[in-house]
């Protein structure tokens, strides 16, 4: 599978070294066994050397990213739970938080399940995850889980709040639960097993990616972005140059920039070192 300048993908050559690169983690930089491949952590580690901000994107909630500080570079900041957070992964604290109102997030639950009563809810708090009795978590609970029905979940501001189905693609949840919900709140998915996740209203990648950029003094044309699912949408489009790995969701690869090669073939890191010559 050939890489970008062999004609790979679309859209123009770089004109000059981006001064922010933007990551998606599963799906993109992480391969399909949740693995980094020591070639991956060698491209990142590369192009942080030239001075080059490296920012994990990602839909994972804080506790997810404590494995990954060797990658995070020297600011230390990761932006976690779709753009609701952003992260100190070496100091384990949030700077900054744009949080569901509970009301709100009550709200639409409580629609969401008069359409589709099979549905189950989790939430993800800054520093708690939390989620109804027979919610099917595919991954180890954490310790301090809160097991509750949704009016206790959503007592306080949720960073997230996850709609599980039972046997729905996510596609299909989520083109049944946007109309529901409407602009009172952010829908998408990251891919995820019949999982929807919602989010503040105007929260995205992208929003969160922006001001962290703003406050470095850099602009979205010196930015380069990757991503494979629905919730990097915002993200690319706002991204000088946006790269799709192949193995991304079709709305992705029809509005990137270019498209490199899967994540399991190290794609990300394929881009990297030819456009910083590593």
């Amino acid at each position: 599978m050939g890489c970008p300048a062999a004609g790979y993908g679309r859209g123009v050559p770089h004109r000059r070294t981006p001064r922010l690169v933007a990551t998606d983690l599963d799906g993109t930089l992480v391969r399909s066994d949740y693995s980094i491949s020591a070639r991956t952590k060698r491209a990142v580690l590369a192009i942080q050397e030239t001075g080059t901000v490296f920012v994990m994107v990602t839909a994972r909630p804080p506790r997810w990213l404590h494995d990954l500080t060797d990658l995070v570079g020297a600011h230390g900041i990761a932006i976690v739970a779709n753009g609701a957070i952003l992260y100190d992964v070496t100091q384990r604290k949030a700077i900054r938080t744009r949080l569901i109102d509970p009301v709100v997030a009550l709200d639409v639950a409580q629609a969401i399940r008069a359409e589709i009563p099979e549905v189950e809810f989790a939430i993800e708090r800054t520093d708690r995850y939390g989620q109804e009795p027979r919610y099917l978590n595919r991954w180890p609970t954490p310790e301090n889980t809160l097991v509750a029905a949704i009016d206790v979940l959503l007592a306080e501001p949720a960073a997230k709040l996850l709609v599980r189905h039972p046997s729905w693609h996510s596609d299909d949840l989520l083109a049944k639960i946007a109309p529901l919900v409407g602009e009172r709140v952010a829908a998408s998915h990251s891919g995820g097993h019949s999982l929807v996740e919602i989010s503040a209203s105007g929260v995205s990648k992208a929003a969160m990616l922006a001001d962290f950029a703003a406050e470095l003094g850099i602009s979205a044309t010196e930015t380069i972005a990757f991503g494979d699912s629905l919730n990097d949408l915002p993200m690319l489009a706002w991204a000088g140059t946006s790269y799709g790995v192949a193995n991304a969701h079709p709305e992705v690869l029809a509005i990137v920039d270019r498209v490199c090669p899967t994540n399991d073939e190290d794609g990300v890191a394929t881009v990297l070192e030819e456009v910083f010559n590593l």
